[in-house]
């Protein structure tokens, strides 16, 4: 279920804005701003799983660290422990349930969306989706994310900050199922070890090698 929820961009600089109109790239260029300055993100995730008729599919606890520029970390604590953790070389997916650790290269063009999100590289984003101001209400700012492609699983990628910190990520999926991040103790900027973003099996753990040196 994670995986699916967390679904890839691209990640790739773009060349020039000439697709981009010009109330998109203002639209990009607020959303810039409020995710520049991040240079590491802390924070308890609540993540809903809500069904096309609107019944609740799955609630989960995370905790997520962010470390740029490929720092990534993201556990669900419950109900279904998982983790998904990444140094920028190799990406480590640990199902204690299941007793194993799947190992594979990092891949950037098939990183997880929460990651693409958080990175900063609205260029990159600008190239997979028309980015627009969904509008501001008080002290809350949103942004709309559109695909372009018509093959996307999304309709529609949703951004929520209040003032200058993350509130919420609300992916809308075509088939009408949703997926909702709402952010909390949220801590920006803090020292974040290195270390944080390596994983060491447990004892008695089996380890699956799918990267490529392997």
């Amino acid at each position: 279920m994670l995986k699916q929820g967390l679904a890839a961009l691209a990640i790739v600089l773009l060349g020039s804005f000439s697709n981009e109109s010009l109330a998109q790239i203002d639209a990009r260029q607020a959303l810039d701003g409020l995710l520049a300055d991040v240079s590491t993100l802390a924070a308890d995730v609540e993540q809903l799983i809500v069904e096309s008729d609107g019944g609740v599919l799955e609630e989960s606890q995370i905790r997520m660290y962010l470390k740029k520029p490929d720092g990534f970390y993201w556990e669900t604590l419950s109900p279904f422990p998982e983790l998904v953790v990444t140094n920028g070389e190799l990406l480590w997916n640990y199902q204690p349930d299941l007793e194993q650790v799947v190992v594979e290269d990092w891949n950037a063009q098939e990183s997880e969306l929460a990651a693409q999100l958080l990175s900063g590289n609205t260029e990159s984003l600008a190239e997979e989706y028309r980015i627009s101001s969904a509008g501001r209400q008080g002290d809350i700012i949103e942004f709309d994310l559109t695909p372009f492609a018509a093959d996307s699983v999304y309709q529609v990628i949703r951004i929520s900050f209040v003032e200058d910190k993350l509130d919420m990520i609300h992916l809308r999926n075509k088939n009408g199922e949703q997926t909702v991040w709402r952010f909390t103790d949220l801590e920006k900027n803090t020292d974040l070890a290195d270390s944080l973003f390596e994983f060491e099996a447990p004892e008695g753990i089996e380890v699956i090698e799918n990267n490529y040196f392997n």
